[in-house]
């Protein structure tokens, strides 16, 4: 494997009187194949900038191994580590123009005159940024400062591309544009890259691999559609996409479908390995494959009220009041429209239904 993280655990001190210790990184393993582009994606807090500083080396583990290319580099510092980082402040250095900014790196190096110029002559081009040498940072906008910081990451060949939220000062139209620029430039180039980010769309648009981060531990490990289409649990769930949760509890089960009583009815599911008679799931379902039906539909369907329409542009957001004080989320079309007050009747597809594990 290219890089790998085994068990990796970091501990800060804690900033409290009573001393102790902050577990930052919990145990977590991944292994990242040479040109991929993986995502560490979690909400704030949650350990996923601290797990890319320790790749870096801006941070040392308390415990465990980082290994690239078959070398440890748990104690290297970051200068020898092969890699580069674009920060989420860009760290464009003001007193130098593009030119200099781009080649800094490789002076360090202390690369010829002319190596330098033919390779920042490149990463200019790869980056749109031709023309420009000579513009003071201050002369740029946003997203050309962030192509600078690119650039200066691309020119010393790095093994491995960090980022940490290197989109986040940026509008919601630019930061759209840069997704699709930096995605394909790794891919043009086949660099391995680890993108640090909370936006869950960012992930979707952007990784060969989610490593969805919680409290410091990996919570789940996949491909995008997997991630996406088959959480393992109500946290991953709900962190990336809108989600309903419904409890569940199974009846029956064999290896074609999964029997459940959800509010006082009997809802068909997909097979699910691992059950028991009796134990309590939650029915998880996303708010757009839920239908509105008429009353000839009599499988997965729930009675409910209307509380709240709340128009989208091409969807409208319903919230529907169900019995025992639950309230589910659908999302449709604005082809035929409910009020609030209206009665409507509401079908969870079976193979939209999955159980997940309480939590």
């Amino acid at each position: 494997m290219y890089l790998t993280l085994e068990h990796l655990t970091k501990k800060f001190p804690a900033r409290t009187k009573q001393g102790g210790e902050v577990l930052a990184v919990d145990d977590v393993s991944l292994e990242i194949e040479k040109g991929k582009f993986v995502t560490l994606l979690g909400p704030s807090g949650c350990g996923k900038t601290t797990t890319l500083r320790l790749i870096a080396g801006f941070e040392f583990p308390t415990s465990g191994r980082i290994i690239l290319e078959g070398q440890r580099l748990d104690d290297v510092p970051p200068n020898r580590r092969d890699m580069a980082m674009v920060f989420q402040s860009y760290a464009v250095f003001p007193h130098l123009n593009v030119f200099e900014n781009i080649a800094y790196g490789l002076k360090i190096k202390k690369l010829t005159t002319t190596e330098i110029k033919r390779r920042v002559a490149e990463v200019m081009k790869l980056t749109q940024l031709t023309g420009l040498e000579d513009r003071a940072p201050n002369q740029l906008s946003g997203g050309q400062q962030q192509r600078v910081a690119l650039a200066r990451a691309l020119v010393v060949a790095p093994k491995v591309l960090l980022f940490d939220e290197p989109l986040s000062n940026l509008d919601a139209k630019l930061r759209e544009e840069m997704r699709f620029e930096i995605r394909d430039l790794q891919k043009r180039l086949g660099i391995t890259a680890i993108y640090v980010t909370h936006a869950q769309e960012e992930a979707l648009v952007m990784s060969d691999l989610i490593a969805i981060i919680n409290q410091g531990k990996l919570a789940q490990l996949g491909a995008p559609e997997e991630i996406y289409e088959h959480p393992r649990s109500r946290f991953v769930a709900d962190f990336i996409g809108l989600s309903n949760f419904l409890p569940a509890h199974v009846e029956s089960f064999d290896n074609r479908a999964t029997q459940v009583t959800v509010l006082g009815m009997l809802f068909r599911t997909p097979a699910r390995p691992g059950l028991a008679r009796g134990q309590s799931l939650l029915l998880h379902i996303r708010p757009y494959d839920i239908e509105f039906v008429d009353d000839a539909v009599t499988q997965n369907v729930l009675a409910g009220t209307i509380k709240q329409a709340t128009y989208l542009g091409n969807i409208i957001d319903y919230r529907v009041q169900l019995p025992d004080e639950v309230e589910l989320r659908v999302q449709s079309d604005t082809l035929h429209r409910y009020a609030p007050g209206d009665g409507v009747r509401l079908h969870l597809p079976v193979e939209r239904c999955h159980l997940i594990a309480e939590e």
